[in-house]
Formats: C-alpha cells, sequence, structure tokens
C-alpha cells in the first residue's frame, strides 16, 4: 500500500518573480502530472477580477489546478494569515490526493510568511480594524502614514503612503497593544513542518519592462476597462481592498477626468515596474534561492526533479 508523505515532511517548491516575469509560462512548462499549484497572489485571491490580476485561464486551471484563488469578493479583506492558514491545509489535501504542491506568485509578503511563518504581533482583531479603518477614512491614508512614521518610523519606510491595508494593521497592532508593528518579532528560521525548494525566476531589467508593456497592452485589448466597469457596477468601490491593487487604482484617476487612456496605461506601467522592484529587493532576502532565466527551463526542471527524488511522473 502506498503512503503519503505528511506535512511535516513534505518538499515543496516555491516558484516565484517578479509581474510578468513567465510564472504561468514556466508552471505550465515544469508541471503537469500529480501537481497541484497553490496560489500565492494577494489579488488573484479575489472574485471578479480576472484581467487586471491575470489569472489563469479556465484551459488551465483544468490541466493544472490552482487553490486560493476567487476565494473572497472584492470588498472583503485578506491578510496573511488566513492566506498562511488556507496554504498549510491546501498543502495538506494536495499530500493526501497523492499530489505535489507548489506554491507560486508573486507577493513577496505572502511567499515569506509561509516560509518562516507568522511575526509574534497580536491577531487582527475585526472592531479595532472597523475603528482604524473609519479613522483613516476620515483623516485620509497619507496623513494616517505620516502619524504610523511618527510612532512607527522602522515599520513606515517598509511600506508606502499607499499601502492602506499594512498602515491599518499597523494601526490596529498599535492600538490593540501599545507597541508600533516593528517591535514584534519575525521568525528567523524556515518553518520546519516542510522543506524549501526556493526558485526564482528572472530576466534583464529591459526585456521586464518591455514585457510589462506588453501585458498592460494586452490587459486593456482583452477587456480590463469593462472588467472595472463591471466591478463598479456590482456596487464595489475604490475604498474595497482588491480595487486597491495595481491595475484597477488608477482607474480612479481616469474616472475623474485626469488622465487619459494612454496616460492611464503609463501610470499602470510605471506602479508596476516600482512594484517589480520592491519585489526583487524581497526575494533577494530568501535563502539559497536557486535563480533561472527563461533559456534555462531545462536545468531548473532537472533541480525540480531532483529535488523531489525524481518519482514523478
Amino acid at each position: 500500500m502506498s503512503t503519503v508523505s505528511k506535512p511535516e515532511h513534505a518538499r515543496l517548491v516555491c516558484l516565484f518573480g517578479p509581474t510578468a516575469v513567465g510564472k504561468t509560462d514556466t508552471l505550465i512548462h515544469l508541471f503537469q502530472n500529480k501537481v497541484e499549484i497553490i496560489n500565492a497572489d494577494a489579488l488573484q485571491v479575489y472574485r471578479h477580477m480576472d484581467i487586471g490580476t491575470a489569472k489563469p485561464c479556465p484551459e488551465l486551471l483544468q490541466r493544472l489546478p490552482h487553490h486560493l484563488i476567487d476565494v473572497v469578493t472584492p470588498d472583503v479583506p485578506f491578510n496573511v494569515g488566513r492566506f498562511v492558514g488556507m496554504a498549510d491545509l491546501c498543502v495538506r489535501d494536495i499530500l493526501q490526493r497523492g499530489a505535489r504542491p507548489v506554491l507560486s506568485g508573486g507577493t513577496p509578503y505572502y511567499i515569506r510568511s509561509f516560509a518562516y511563518g507568522l511575526s509574534s504581533a497580536p491577531p487582527s482583531d475585526p472592531d479595532v480594524r472597523r475603528d482604524v479603518l473609519g479613522w483613516m477614512e476620515s483623516i485620509g491614508a497619507a496623513e494616517a502614514y505620516r502619524r504610523l512614521a511618527e510612532i512607527d518610523p522602522e515599520y513606515a519606510v517598509r511600506i508606502t503612503a499607499a499601502d492602506v491595508a499594512r498602515i491599518a494593521r499597523a494601526w490596529e497592532v498599535f492600538r490593540s497593544s501599545g507597541r508600533p508593528l516593528s517591535s514584534f518579532t519575525r521568525p528567523g528560521t524556515l518553518r520546519s513542518r516542510y522543506r524549501f525548494l526556493f526558485v526564482g525566476l528572472r530576466r534583464s531589467r529591459s526585456e521586464l519592462n518591455e514585457r510589462m508593456r506588453r501585458r498592460v497592452e494586452g490587459m486593456f485589448r482583452n477587456g480590463l476597462v469593462d472588467e472595472v466597469k463591471e466591478l463598479l457596477g456590482r456596487g464595489y468601490s475604490w475604498d474595497h481592498p482588491g480595487l486597491k491593487g495595481i491595475g484597477y487604482r488608477e482607474f480612479a484617476r481616469f474616472r475623474l477626468g485626469c488622465l487619459r487612456t494612454d496616460q492611464l496605461k503609463e501610470l499602470i506601467v510605471a506602479n508596476t515596474r516600482r512594484y517589480a522592484k520592491r519585489q526583487m529587493t524581497f526575494f533577494r532576502s530568501l535563502p539559497n534561492v536557486r535563480w533561472y532565466g527563461p533559456g534555462e527551463l531545462e536545468s531548473l526542471e532537472r533541480e525540480v526533479r531532483t529535488f523531489w527524488g525524481d518519482t514523478g511522473d
């Protein structure tokens, strides 16, 4: 009788890279039978947001099962604690089916928190968070960020004034505990229940920038404007978590008449480039990352098979 590896002994491939580097194409090339993907992209968890998040197409989802996609509606906050808990359950279920889990995405904080575990900061309190969000709405995110820089400058430099979710989380922790978020320890060693292979995808800056531009153009051709209109028609607003992501939040200025379509595209590309730089900085902080370029997929495939003991199909 065959046995299934226990989660605490699971071998887990973590495949990541900046936006538009080619993660989906790499997944298609490397993995087919008995492999299931756990999504680590913070926007792909939201329903009705397909084009702007570059979700896998239905045909690919049939061939290569993905988890943690379309989990919540755009008005529902989805935090890293929930991600780690749900991803752990996904790993367990995938192993019980005799398949292999691959964590893949571009949200560095999700990937790092899954690999190392969550910080010792207090868990989210819905009442406190509601009060914080109401307060932030009354004074504006920029002012909330300015005040955060006064009480927790160490954390403030890690984020931007546009990162409303993390600004709110920092204030929530401060109000709950009286301590700045940066004072809570983050685990410094990898979780022992998994054995990780960290795979990073890379391209030259010029190539990556061109791919980002083509990606944005493709999103507009495929109906991104209509997708945003549909989201607003469903009653979602720019204040909701999903619509604060790159590729969506820029439309707020467009609808106010502040931008032309060509300017809107350029703004999305520029914001994507800035985010990609932050992604790479974060990914390089992970230990023993094996970096591969687009012409090295055969070598990557050999490394993955070696990591898995070359027992897969």
